[in-house]
């Protein structure tokens, strides 16, 4: 029985399990959003929101912390000087889970993992759309024939 556990093993043994979790972490803080299944987001939200949370303390210690669960530089120096800075104000649901549907070749519920404040598309920051106007045919074609006219003398 598994009374009392709470993280899913994912079909691994524990090594694997680990390694997955760092390198999918690893590959989020780097690239921003991912493309994996539904049950490995959830589990990866669980390991990483934590080290997102502990990036907001840029001391030696955060950072040896971090690099023991990464075991990536490049990763732990992009979350602590690009990452850290965005996350500074949010207290907390620093990733997003956005379902894109089930994989042709075994069915697998797919989805997009993101961080949240790497969005442009849902931040309130994001640009309005501003309406263009457009000239009627009339309009062009007229000036298109006093062009054409004046050029050719």
């Amino acid at each position: 029985m598994r009374h009392g556990k709470k993280d899913n093993h994912l079909g691994r043994k524990y090594g694997h399990r680990i390694a997955l979790m760092s390198n999918m972490a690893s590959s989020l803080i780097l690239e921003k959003r991912i493309e994996t299944t539904v049950a490995k987001a959830k589990e990866l939200r669980k390991y990483v929101e934590p080290l997102l949370t502990r990036a907001k303390d840029d001391t030696t210690h955060a950072r040896r912390v971090v690099f023991s669960y990464l075991q990536n530089k490049d990763s732990v120096k992009e979350l602590f000087d690009n990452v850290a800075e965005k996350i500074a104000s949010r207290p907390g649901g620093y990733t997003r889970i956005i379902r894109t549907g089930y994989r042709l070749g075994d069915n697998a519920d797919m989805c997009l993992m993101e961080l949240v404040d790497y969005n442009e598309i849902y931040s309130k920051d994001a640009k309005t759309k501003t309406r263009r106007t457009r000239r009627s045919k009339k309009a062009e074609g007229t000036e298109g024939s006093d062009n054409a006219n004046e050029s050719a003398e």
